[in-house]
């Protein structure tokens, strides 16, 4: 039996969109340090969960946890990466801006809500840096192993509470909750209905990706275990 949850994965993907071949100056290590580095690895579990969405395409160049009108530095199509790093060598075009959401953002975000009502509860998952970055709330500061947040009310605070408790069980006491990240566009979006909980695990070598794998799966069973329902 899979578990009834769906999960968002939208910052592992590496892939260089086509449309920005002729624009973009980051090398691939630079595009790698943008992104989730080993969400690929430690979320790398479609088998096990009723809904699974990904996308391939990089953070650097579609952010899809960024409202569709954020066109700062860090917004939706960046003018920098999260390391002060420029993108683009000019500003791109605003027809190439267009294309970028209409073929990569819209669709995701199209999909999630056709999928999300038929899931019991939907996790925005995502790793972060050891140390926050400089566009980071919490720059230069050493974060937690993992991060649980939901905007305040995308699930109940009970509900909060419970899996944070189940992720002290397997990933130990460093779990905090809507500290550094209070949660973002992907929860604030889709919430109503099913609950909603971004997750984040930091990238310290605390655990290998495949325990970190493990870790999650095991406070994402014992929640469901024995047929609980969750707190609403």
């Amino acid at each position: 039996m899979t578990l009834p949850v769906l999960i968002s994965l939208p910052h592992g993907g590496l892939a260089v969109p086509p449309e920005v071949v002729p624009f973009h100056i980051l090398t691939e290590k630079e595009i790698i340090e943008d992104g989730d580095e080993g969400a690929s690895e430690i979320y790398d579990i479609e088998n096990e969960v009723d809904i699974f969405v990904s996308t391939k395409i990089a953070r650097a160049f579609v952010d899809l946890n960024r409202a569709f009108d954020d066109m700062t530095q860090d917004g939706v199509v960046k003018t920098h990466t999260c390391w002060g790093v420029p993108v683009y060598k000019e500003k791109l075009p605003e027809e190439v801006v267009r294309i970028l959401l209409d073929r990569y953002y819209e669709p995701y975000h199209a999909n999630l809500e056709k999928l999300k009502s038929k899931a019991k509860l939907c996790l925005d998952c995502h790793t972060m840096a050891a140390f926050g970055p400089p566009v980071g709330p919490d720059h230069g500061q050493e974060r937690p192993h993992v991060c649980l947040s939901n905007a305040g009310n995308t699930c109940s605070e009970e509900l909060l509470r419970k899996v944070a408790d189940l992720f002290k069980t397997s990933f130990g006491e460093k779990v905090s909750v809507n500290h550094p990240f209070r949660g973002g566009h992907i929860i604030k979006r889709h919430s109503g209905g099913t609950p909603w909980i971004q997750v984040e695990i930091s990238r310290a070598p605390f655990m290998s990706n495949a325990q970190k794998q493990s870790a999650f799966l095991k406070a994402i069973h014992a929640l469901f275990s024995g047929g609980q329902k969750l707190p609403v």
